[in-house]
This record gives C-alpha cells, sequence and structure tokens, in this order.
C-alpha cells in the first residue's frame, strides 16, 4: 500500500498504516511529535504502537536536533540474521539440548558474561580497532564511569522482554540463525542520563509533552549526547556481533558431521539516529522501531516467538524516509497480555517450537503482536521479501 497523509502540527504524518486501527494514545504522541520546531518529516510503519517516550514504529526527521527519549533506552536495539549451509534434515530430531547450549553460550536476562569476550579473538575483530572501542568508554557521561567492567561483561548477551536468539528455517528448508538485542544496560544508563539532562534546558520547558525535549546543534550537550550515542550504537552492533559468532561456534560444536558455513551476516538497527540527506538538506533521522531500507539495503523484519519473520530487501522509498517496519508491533500491552494469555495459550501458539513455554514469557506470546504477514503486505512499496522464516528454536531471556 502507499502511505495515507494525516494532518499534522508542523508537517503531515505520513501513515503506512491504516490510522484508524493505531490506538489514540499512539495518535496523540504522532501529533504532538509533529508539533515540534524542528520537525521536518514523520513516517508512521506499520507496526505502530504507542511506546514509552515516543511511538514505536516511527520516523522522526529534524534538522538541527535530536531527542533523546524518541531513540529511547535500548539505544541501538536491531536484529542480526545469518544463513548456514545446513537444512532442516541435518537439524536433531530433539532440539532441545542444542537451545540448552545456546543458552549456556550466550547469558540471557540479566545475565552477563564471568569474564568480557575477546571479540577479536573470536570472530577477528581487528585488535586495533576493539582497543579503540573501548578506549572511548572514558570519554562518555560521568555518571556511567563506574560501569565499566559491567559493560564489557555484557557484551555478547541477550537481555530479556523481547529480545530473542533462534534457530530457523526458510521455505527452502535452509537453516538460519537469527538474533534481537541492542547495548543492553550501559545504552540505557547513558540514555536516561541525557534524557534527564534535556528535560531540564530552557528551550523544552514550553513543549506539549516533556518525553519529547531536545537537544540542538551547535551546544555542548548535543555534541555530548552524540558522543554518547554513536559509542551505544557501536555497542550494540559489536553486542550482535559477538552473539552470532558465540551462537555460530555452538552450531559447530553441535553439528560437527555437518561441517557448517556460514554467509555474510545481515545486521541493523531499529532504534537509533542516523545523518542522511533529503532535498538538500541535513537531517537526523531518529528511527524509533523502524529499520534503514535504502535501496538494495538487507534488513530483517521479525514477528514473534512463534510467527514468521522476513529478510527483506528496501526499496528507498524517499516518502518513508527509507525506511521499514522493525518487526510485527504489539497489538496490545505486556499486561494486557498477561491478563488475557496463561501458559497454556503460550503451549498452543508457540506448538512446534523448542523454547520457554512459562508464565515469565507470556507476555511475549504471539496472540499480542500484529499479524505479521499483515504488516508485510502494508509496506511493498517499502521493502521486498527475499526470505520467509519460520523458528525452531527460540531462546528469551
Amino acid at each position: 500500500m502507499s502511505y495515507t497523509e494525516v494532518p499534522g502540527v508542523r508537517v503531515p504524518i505520513r501513515m503506512w498504516a491504516d490510522p484508524a486501527t493505531v490506538e489514540g494514545e499512539a495518535m496523540r504522541q504522532l501529533r504532538n511529535v509533529s508539533s515540534l520546531p524542528w520537525i521536518k518529516g514523520l513516517a508512521v510503519m506499520p507496526d505502530v504502537h504507542y511506546g514509552k517516550g515516543a511511538t514505536v514504529g516511527s520516523v522522526i526527521a529534524m534538522h538541527g536536533a535530536v531527542c533523546p527519549a524518541a531513540v529511547g533506552v535500548d539505544i541501538g536495539c536491531g536484529m542480526s540474521a545469518v544463513r548456514t549451509s545446513l537444512r532442516a534434515d541435518d537439524l536433531p530430531a530433539d532440539l532441545s539440548r542444542l537451545r540448552s547450549k545456546i543458552e549456556q553460550a550466550i547469558p540471557v536476562g540479566r545475565g552477563r558474561h564471568d569474564d568480557p569476550v575477546d571479540a577479536a579473538r573470536l570472530h577477528g575483530f581487528p585488535t586495533a580497532a576493539w582497543t579503540d572501542f573501548w578506549s572511548r568508554f572514558d570519554g562518555l557521561a560521568e555518571s556511567v564511569k563506574w560501569r565499566e567492567d559491567r559493560a564489557a561483561q555484557q557484551m555478547g548477551t541477550l537481555g530479556s522482554g523481547n529480545h530473542f536468539v533462534e534457530v530457523c528455517l526458510d521455505t527452502d528448508d535452509s537453516v538460519w540463525l537469527m538474533l534481537h538485542s541492542g547495548s543492553r544496560n550501559i545504552g540505557k544508563e547513558l540514555a536516561d542520563h541525557h534524557i534527564g539532562q534535556a528535560q531540564k534546558l530552557p528551550h523544552n520547558q514550553g513543549l506539549v509533552d516533556r518525553d519529547l525535549a531536545v537537544f540542538i546543534s551547535d551546544t555542548p550537550q548535543m555534541a555530548a549526547y552524540r558522543n554518547d550515542l554513536f559509542w551505544a550504537q557501536e555497542y550494540a552492533k559489536h553486542n550482535r556481533a559477538i552473539m552470532m559468532a558465540l551462537l555460530q561456534n555452538v552450531v559447530r560444536h553441535e553439528l560437527p558431521k555437518a561441517r557448517p558455513a556460514f554467509d555474510p551476516v545481515i545486521s541493523c538497527h531499529h532504534n537509533y539516529v542516523s545523518e542522511e540527506r533529503y532535498d538538500d538538506m541535513d537531517l537526523l533521522v531518529t528511527r524509533k522501531g523502524a529499520i534503514s531500507a535504502g535501496s538494495g539495503e538487507l534488513g530483517i523484519i521479525p514477528g514473534s516467538m512463534g510467527t514468521e519473520s522476513y529478510i527483506v530487501r528496501g526499496l528507498g522509498n524517499a516518502s518513508a524516509f527509507n525506511s521499514a517496519s522493525h518487526g510485527a508491533g504489539r497489538k496490545m500491552s505486556r499486561s494486557a497480555a498477561k491478563r488475557k494469555f496463561g501458559v497454556r495459550d503460550l503451549e498452543d501458539q508457540t506448538r512446534g517450537v523448542e523454547c520457554r513455554k512459562d508464565a515469565g514469557v507470556v507476555d511475549e506470546i504471539p496472540g499480542a503482536y500484529k499479524p505479521i504477514g499483515k504488516v508485510i503486505e502494508q509496506q511493498q512499496d517499502l521493502v521486498e521479501v527475499v526470505a520467509k522464516l519460520k523458528q525452531v528454536v527460540c531462546v528469551k531471556g
């Protein structure tokens, strides 16, 4: 479908979703964003829903300003996926051991590695670049300086909530590895610090929503945020790369006779800021639950722990600031999902998937999410489908 244009305050709201299906709170958030003095464009993806700080599934293009709460607390959260040389027949009939080995290799929830992972040794990351990345920790906000050890131990860990590690099959029975995570606790602490700083600034006192407080260009506060933001986005990218390397090692060890090989890894952020140029203007584009979908660019749009996911190729639609959805999108809150569903529902909706089936992950039940097939249909002018995946193993925190 092409987008529907809804009147905004300073700019129109371009929606790749039926406005009638979007909850009132999310529409209010979108209108508030459209009222910001620095706004130059606002695109809304089909997985749109109400979010903390700003609407999930929104692409916010501003000139000379950025809103840290719109980026959110999981800076750089995103996806990685890789096709393997394995076929469905190479997998064991009982996948419980494989799931257990993945959980042993990749700490989940609030877990961390006992000793920091040496990324340079694990997956050939250049030693000089790895050293340079960590040397920049001293330049981060003073409030996180004492967190360096924890940040190092959490590098290569999953987290909880909607983060996951999966083993999937595509429609040709090829095995894929896929995972979803971000910048862990260090990203959250940096985000919380800068959101608090922005809300104190005089130019933000008259805003309709204090969550939309911004930093503006050529100020010390903006310089500090950009420094920490881009470092945290880099942390998230490295975090996923290390987890993917650990996951590949598990697969090699568990299936040695199949001699698994791996294609190049596809990786994309979906909570982040990017410097981009549209209509001869340099903009700061915040994707809050959206991926970059430039022409020919590969991306990942996951469903839920019991439904399909998609590898896609961007079509480069400038009306959407070259973006696409980041997933299926929730249709009910976590608390609502826990009220509506129980463990038996989870078992029914994840039948055939080796995964947790307990009360601790009921809020992630497929029924709490929008139908992923419909979400893909609504963005046919944003992406084309390259592969359709279905998980057989899903690891949750």
